[in-house]
């Protein structure tokens, strides 16, 4: 099934492998209000981001209300080869996730 909050691609050049990834994501702080209400909008960020090469993680990172809308993840490491399998995956601070992954072209 298809990621409906991600888009990723990976591509290699010689042993490097450089990854991007789109993540659909509101990321609220917590610390605004609502125009109309005046309430305040309840915290819903990314928690933690893992990337993984066949496996083997190659990058975890931990997220904060400071990220961004809709953030924009990108990073390079070595070891792969085009065909290897590339995944991501996010958990936010309410427990939803989602994950996604691609092969290297």
């Amino acid at each position: 099934m298809a990621s409906k909050t991600i888009k990723l691609r990976a591509r290699a050049k010689g042993d490097t492998v450089t990854v991007k990834c789109l993540i659909k994501h509101p990321m609220e702080t917590g610390m605004r209000k609502d125009k109309k209400t005046g309430k305040v909008i309840p915290a819903h960020f990314i928690q933690e981001v893992v990337c993984q090469h066949n496996g083997n993680t190659v990058l975890t990172a931990d997220w904060g209300p400071a990220v961004s809308k809709n953030p924009y993840l990108s990073f390079a490491f070595t070891g792969g080869k085009p065909g290897d399998s590339v995944s991501i995956s996010w958990v936010d601070n309410t427990g939803d996730k989602d994950s996604a992954s691609t092969k290297i072209k």
